[in-house]
């Protein structure tokens, strides 16, 4: 009898799984690809040598908001547009296009259900050094953990 390697269980973070899922449900808007340029230009770190319009996932924290048992996290979620030369607008109106689209999202989280997305803020600041203008999206959001 010839049994099949089993894999170990892949642990899935609730803050990875929540931008998965927010980079999945956003990519399929042409909207905010043609804001962007032509295509969803959204990720971890700054595309090399890329003029925007583009977005980073920013600065996030997450924090166990358990309840009866049901395993939640509480998160806080940073995304940074960055503007084209001279247009504060390339950067509001794609921001707020993302804002539209995440308003109550189905979003699919593998592992975890989303229980809430809400939309805190949007700011936009231009920074002294550069000039280039950044609108950030601050995100709120409850995950479960699923039942393995």
């Amino acid at each position: 009898m010839s049994l099949a390697p089993i894999s170990p269980p892949t642990p899935t973070s609730p803050l990875l799984a929540l931008r998965a899922a927010i980079l999945a449900y956003l990519a399929v808007d042409a909207t905010l690809a043609r804001l962007m340029g032509g295509a969803l230009r959204l990720t971890e770190e700054p595309p090399r040598g890329a003029a925007p319009v583009y977005a980073l996932f920013g600065d996030a924290e997450i924090r166990d908001d358990s309840v009866d048992g049901a395993r939640r996290h509480r998160h806080a979620l940073g995304l940074t547009v960055f503007a084209r030369p001279g247009s504060t607008r390339s950067a509001v109106d794609a921001a707020e296009r993302i804002a539209d689209l995440l308003h109550d999202a189905p979003l699919s989280l593998s592992g975890h259900a989303l229980v809430r997305l809400d939309l805190e803020a949007i700011a936009v600041r231009r920074d002294p050094a550069s000039g280039e203008t950044r609108a950030t999206l601050t995100l709120a959001a409850v995950t479960e953990r699923l039942p393995a």
